[in-house]
């Protein structure tokens, strides 16, 4: 960590809480060392790096099942994060890390706690004044008011989906971070990614609505895409490691209309 930017308690405090959460789809913390500056800590070796470039590099041919199946992945770290009663505030593909394959898909965990917080008893962490956030990536009522709950992680969730869905293309395309506020305020939102299915661009959009209590839990979404494939295909056969690449390109603008609905009401699995 960078010299002068937290004191030796504050980032003691923060590895607590990494130290506390325990969870596969969660990177562990190791040790940590406040010596003396800069400080340090030691997680577990994720030898892929960061989400967001193992979508971006071409020599990673991905298939449709290998995304859907790193999406629930995030998703059961996150659902783990919401019964602990925990904000990450940071959900993104760049603190997400990628290891090894596993039946031919990337295992990924959730990381970089730098920024997670215990709930305070009305569900709202409320952030000092003057804490700089990434709009892109932070609901409305964290970016405008510093209200953060786990709603708001969810949010950033659907970011995360848009992210993974164009192979880590940055979100909101073309437009200023001044200028992304206000379009989400007039109701616009990231059209669908190419090739995206409709089910899980609606999921990407149940997780924008502009009203924090109508966005679905993270129980809801690991469970829709843990049985994406069994929930869409009645005679699902799960796809060979070779199978089909899934092939996405940017959106140039963010017009695409929001779309309401039920969700849909799917078996879950064990996993």
């Amino acid at each position: 960590m960078k010299p002068g930017t937290m004191s030796a308690d504050a980032f003691l405090a923060e590895a607590q809480i990494m130290k506390q959460c325990n969870h596969p789809k969660l990177v562990r913390l190791y040790a940590v060392c406040t010596k003396g500056e800069p400080y340090y800590i030691v997680t577990e070796y994720m030898r892929n790096g960061s989400l967001i470039e193992y979508l971006r590099n071409v020599n990673n041919r991905l298939s449709i099942h290998s995304l859907v199946d790193m999406s629930a992945q995030v998703a059961s770290g996150m659902m783990y994060l919401e019964s602990r009663k925990l904000v990450h505030r940071d959900l993104a593909a760049r603190n997400v890390l990628v290891g090894d394959k596993i039946s031919g898909v990337p295992e990924v965990k959730v990381a970089d706690f730098g920024l997670a917080r215990k709930l305070m008893e009305e569900n709202i962490y409320e952030a000092q004044t003057g804490t700089k956030f990434p709009v892109k990536w932070t609901a409305p009522e964290a970016a405008q008011y510093g209200n953060f709950t786990v709603k708001s992680d969810v949010w950033s969730y659907g970011i995360l989906l848009y992210e993974i869905f164009t192979l880590g293309h940055t979100p909101y395309p073309g437009v200023h971070n001044r200028d992304v506020l206000r379009d989400l305020e007039n109701g616009k939102r990231m059209a669908c990614p190419k090739n995206c299915p409709q089910g899980i661009y609606q999921e990407m959009l149940n997780c924008w609505d502009q009203n924090p209590d109508r966005r679905p839990t993270f129980e809801y979404l690991f469970t829709f895409f843990d049985d994406f494939f069994i929930s869409s295909q009645p005679n699902y056969v799960p796809p060979s490691v070779d199978g089909t690449v899934f092939d996405v390109q940017a959106i140039d603008g963010v017009e695409g209309e929001e779309i309401g609905g039920g969700r849909r009401r799917v078996r879950r699995r064990s996993r």
